[in-house]
């Protein structure tokens, strides 16, 4: 497998493992930790409570607009990478 494969499903990889743990952190953490979380604001209502009304979907949305910003760079940046080969 030429370098840039490798190198592309690495970073690939990686990235996906890091979206999901921003995915999951705000999705059951927020929620499971509710109780102890209820003393932070955000535009005056609890977190939990912001969360789960409108926080996550404002998270979802960036979590796939940065995946495909970052994997469109990705693969330009491999593509390049492998004509030099």
């Amino acid at each position: 497998m030429p370098q840039s494969n490798t190198r592309h499903w690495h970073t690939s990889r990686t990235l996906t493992a890091w979206l999901l743990a921003a995915w999951f952190v705000s999705t059951f953490l927020v929620s499971g930790f509710a109780r102890e979380l209820q003393d932070i604001t955000v535009l005056g209502f609890p977190l939990p409570f912001y969360m789960g009304a409108q926080g996550a979907l404002l998270v979802y949305v960036l979590l796939v607009g940065y995946y495909a910003w970052r994997m469109g760079k990705l693969d330009a940046e491999c593509a390049a990478g492998s004509e030099d080969d």
